[in-house]
């Protein structure tokens, strides 16, 4: 009921707002802005429009496309980084210039390089890829020395010494990386989209109403990326602390661990 109350209160601060300033091209209210959205909705459910649909699944598809090769990559490189302190070096110019050169930069580059058709999967991958990348030499660092010594000690096989002593000490800084890079790849990969406009994105439909001063569409689409990058983030953090908390159930069985 808090929660619901704060959230209530900013609507009604907003509606407010859009009352007093009363030019829906400056700010639109929430109100229209649901209106607009449920037309879209009812028009694509009536079977007449797909296209309400097919934006969705066309930006949600490539954005996380890119986040989940970045994902992968940025723990394998991670790893091997963590285990070669040469290469670790030797990438770390590589890593300071992609989390320092502007996003619009990068677009740019991608444009020239592979077009807008892929343009989010290039942009959300290289926006994400560092931060799992330095969370995860993070995580493997943070290893209790006291375990490895041990499993040196008892000769533990590497499978086992990576699922009973490095997962657990990984998984939170992993956790911690993916709560950030999951939002920056939805800002970056829609940012992508509205420079470069590929065809059935939503970074399109947000220049479209810019184009046409169609604010409570630009409001309502906003909406859209907020819901599903929302959902989307919570989807995968369920699946990440369910790995965690396998870990953390098997971490304490002494047997298993030897």
């Amino acid at each position: 009921m808090r929660k619901a109350g704060i959230i209530a209160f900013w609507l009604i601060l907003w509606q407010a707002a859009s009352l007093a300033v009363h030019n829906n091209i400056i700010l639109v209210g929430p109100v229209e802005v649901v209106r607009v959205l449920a037309e879209q909705i009812v028009l694509a459910g009536s079977g007449s429009d797909y296209d309400f649909w097919r934006t969705i699944i066309h930006s949600f598809g490539k954005i996380s496309i890119g986040f989940l090769a970045a994902f992968i990559a940025g723990i394998l490189v991670g790893c091997i980084a963590y285990g070669f302190p040469f290469l670790k070096e030797l990438l770390e110019p590589v890593m300071v210039f992609m989390k320092s050169v502007p996003v619009a930069s990068f677009v740019i580059l991608a444009l020239i390089w592979i077009g807008s058709k892929n343009l989010s999967v290039f942009i959300s991958f290289m926006v994400v890829f560092p931060m799992i990348y330095v969370n995860t030499i993070a995580g493997l660092s943070s290893t209790d020395p006291d375990l490895l010594e041990m499993a040196s000690v008892f000769r533990m096989r590497k499978l086992k010494k990576a699922h009973y002593i490095y997962g657990p000490a990984l998984m939170p800084y992993l956790i911690s990386g993916c709560k950030l890079s999951l939002g920056m790849s939805w800002k970056s990969g829609v940012a992508a989209e509205v420079i470069g406009v590929p065809a059935h994105s939503i970074g399109e439909k947000l220049y479209m109403a810019k184009i046409y001063l169609n604010t409570a569409d630009l409001f309502a689409w906003t909406l859209v990326i907020i819901l599903i990058s929302a959902g989307g983030e919570k989807l995968f953090l369920y699946l990440l602390n369910s790995v965690d908390k396998h870990f953390n159930r098997t971490n304490g069985k002494e047997g298993d661990l030897l």
